[in-house]
């Protein structure tokens, strides 16, 4: 049976180009990658994807002989990220031209991998310097500058990691590029009370989450800011049964920059976030009072300060180092309770090194990365205190052939 479905499948995918040539004013690029990876951890980190994406190493956990549970390492081979799209442009629109980009992978969750999992879905329409795209694709507070990196991380928790349904607008001409966008959450939601994740919390709120930005650029160059406001409402009724329509109002700001000249790039990024865990990376709210009859909340975010520094040199062989900071800033008022990630974090540091071989078709690469974690005991405001470090070293080598 399963040599039955390989056998249709390849006569359908081979049968496909000739399906396309029939419909006028369209032309298709199929394009992927089949990537393998292999890692070792020196110890047992906070991750997803069975490791693919690398987050933070995990505190300590001791047994009953002092000895630290989560001080054994580890090593894995994956091909989850092995990936197959398609570029498609189609008829003008009024004037407007069309375009579409569907692509999938082979990541599936944390809980099914290796199942087909939807990466882009959209479709877009420009006209003189105007563009407007809806569907599903990066985060725009993630794709403003991005760092090079052969870790599946992209460099978080550092940076913000997803992909999102949005509708999105952008201006663009010789100088300037303007952006706002309309985001909903799909693959990963926002977290809430139980540190359970749930789209019924932007949902309830019924207000999207909302980006816009600013950059001024020349070629490849570019500096620019941006900001994004998120509004989620984590309980509609209260422990003791009465309505609530309590809000945690969430504003992250951003700047970032990139400098390319020949073999050279420079990128950077500083962000200050508040609530925006859902992006694969550290922060969250608290509760700061309770109502003792009715049980209503008033909640207050936290913030957490991140950035990172990467600098590239190099084509056929091609280096690099990526140097990335993370800081938990607590809350502006006490709080009571907390939700979030990693809200016992202080703060972390990590290092990586890079060298990639490149030919036609084909990348190999081997990074080290070193991370190192402070954790400890929240106070009133959320700030982590009498904290101790843990740390991990990395070692990863990927090959992709690119098609």
């Amino acid at each position: 049976m399963k040599k039955r479905l390989l056998t249709f499948a390849l006569i359908a995918i081979s049968a496909l180009p000739t399906l396309w040539a029939q419909k006028e004013g369209f032309t298709y690029k199929i394009y992927g990658q089949v990537r393998t990876d292999f890692y070792f951890n020196s110890r047992q980190n906070n991750e997803s994807v069975d490791g693919a994406l690398l987050s933070y190493p995990k505190a300590k956990s001791l047994d009953p002989a002092g000895k630290d549970l989560n001080g054994t390492a580890n090593l894995n081979m994956y091909n989850m990220h092995s990936r197959l799209g398609v570029d498609v442009t189609g008829p003008s629109l009024w004037g407007w031209k069309s375009s579409a980009k569907i692509e999938f992978d082979f990541r599936g969750n944390s809980t099914n991998l290796g199942i087909i999992r939807m990466r882009h879905a959209y479709f877009q329409l420009a006209k003189n310097g105007f563009s407007i795209l809806a569907g599903q694709t990066w985060h725009p507070l993630q794709n403003t500058v991005t760092a090079e990196l052969m870790n599946l991380n992209v460099g978080a928790p550092f940076q913000p990691l997803l992909r999102t349904p949005q509708l999105h607008f952008q201006y663009q001409d010789k100088l300037i590029k303007v952006r706002a966008a309309m985001i909903w959450q799909a693959q990963v939601a926002a977290m809430g009370p139980g540190n359970v994740r749930s789209r019924e919390y932007l949902r309830n709120s019924k207000i999207p989450e909302l980006f816009a930005s600013i950059d001024v650029h020349q070629g490849s160059n570019t500096l620019g800011v941006a900001a994004h406001f998120m509004s989620i409402m984590p309980e509609t009724v209260t422990d003791k049964g009465y309505k609530t329509v309590a809000r945690v109002n969430g504003l992250t700001l951003e700047a970032h920059g990139k400098y390319s000249k020949d073999l050279f790039t420079i990128a950077a990024k500083t962000m200050l976030n508040q609530n925006f865990n859902h992006a694969n990376t550290l922060g969250g709210y608290g509760v700061s009072s309770i109502n003792e009859k009715t049980g209503k909340k008033k909640y207050t975010p936290i913030r957490i300060s991140q950035s990172w520094l990467n600098v590239m040199y190099g084509s056929k062989w091609r280096g690099g180092v990526f140097l990335g900071y993370l800081k938990n800033l607590g809350a502006s008022k006490n709080i009571i309770d907390s939700v979030g990630v990693g809200l016992n974090v202080d703060q972390i540091a990590s290092a990586s090194a890079e060298i990639t071989y490149n030919l036609p078709g084909w990348k190999f690469g081997l990074e080290y990365n070193f991370t190192n974690a402070w954790y400890g005991t929240p106070n009133s405001k959320g700030k982590v205190k009498n904290t101790y470090s843990v740390n991990n070293h990395r070692v990863l080598f990927a090959a992709l052939f690119m098609f």
